[in-house]
């Protein structure tokens, strides 16, 4: 594992936060199905990890369903979530770009001022779905989609979406897509063909793993699953999402630190404050060296254990990072 997914982890899980890390669930069916967040949970908690996890899920449920639920606010308003995880239908962001902008966005921006106006500095994700396993067809709308034109059309919403609200999105129907093609051994959907199954389930909370802890998933609790194919579902969710971390804005409001080796043979820090709308940052090495750069690198003078921090001024107000590395 590179120290720089190691570091960021630890930034954000434990250092970024004096308590466990909080996270609320939005969505339907496809996220109460097998308790997802909670074999999340079960995956952070094999790590040593703690988290405050509530699910409010609602079969069948569109973003606009969900902005008329009186419940839902209250449990936006219930804590300071650190991140805030939305689901749509499984169809709903598969339409085109002018319906999304009238039947999704309105009702996300919605939803939105209500999560910043509770905390500012939450972190806001959507959980992008897959396509149906037969494909979906409708003839009084002219539909007639396969598996992969609906993994498609879902995958380009999703991405739009994340263009015109600014949010990051955890890529599960690609990683479920990859999943399905390569390991057919793999059944990840019910009988229905549409919901997921366990293994489907399990596929979705390794995918916020990597997402949230920026590291591979790779955890010894498997649930009832079969070792060998958790292990596959834990390297191709890690892989996959970690390679396209800056596609899927999963690297923002993140702290990366990697040590190399230079040509030298010296050992040379390179660091970055993936923070978008941060005003400043300051660097301290621990050596007596500070920096103000976003992105930096620093070589230090003597072997030791040294103490990086970082202070991030933003909208949130100042943060200091901390970590020790040892040249």
């Amino acid at each position: 594992m590179k120290l720089s997914i190691l570091i960021a982890f630890f930034s954000v899980v434990i250092l970024a936060h004096a308590q466990p890390m909080r996270i609320l669930f939005v969505g339907n069916s496809y996220t109460h199905y097998n308790n997802m967040p909670k074999l999340f949970e079960q995956m952070a908690e094999s790590k040593g990890v703690k988290l405050e996890v509530l699910m409010d899920a609602k079969s069948s449920h569109t973003f606009q369903m969900h902005a008329k639920r009186a419940e839902l606010y209250q449990n936006i308003k219930a804590t300071k979530w650190d991140y805030v995880v939305l689901q749509g239908f499984s169809r709903e962001l598969a339409q085109d770009k002018s319906v999304i902008d009238s039947a999704s966005i309105p009702y996300l921006k919605q939803l939105l001022d209500s999560i910043y106006a509770n905390n500012s500095c939450t972190n806001v994700m959507l959980y992008q779905t897959w396509g149906y396993d037969n494909g979906y067809k409708d003839d009084s709308l002219g539909l007639d989609w396969s598996y992969q034109t609906m993994s498609d059309r879902i995958h380009q919403g999703y991405l739009y979406v994340s263009e015109q609200l600014n949010l990051s999105i955890v890529p599960v129907g690609k990683v479920w897509e990859t999943v399905k093609e390569n390991h057919p051994e793999i059944v990840l959907y019910q009988e229905d063909k549409q919901h997921p199954s366990l293994a489907g389930s399990y596929l979705s909370a390794a995918c916020f793993y990597a997402a949230l802890f920026k590291t591979e998933p790779v955890v010894s609790f498997t649930s009832k699953l079969d070792p060998k194919q958790a292990a596959t579902i834990q390297e191709i969710a890690g892989a996959l999402v970690l390679m396209n971390k800056n596609r899927y804005r999963i690297n923002e409001n993140t702290v990366e630190i990697d040590v190399r080796l230079s040509p030298e043979n010296k050992k040379v820090v390179h660091l970055s404050a993936n923070y978008p709308n941060a005003k400043n940052v300051v660097w301290d090495f621990g050596d007596g060296m500070t920096e103000t750069a976003f992105k930096t690198r620093h070589v230090y003078g003597k072997p030791g254990n040294y103490e990086i921090k970082i202070k991030v001024q933003d909208s949130c107000g100042e943060r200091l990072l901390k970590r020790k590395v040892t040249i």
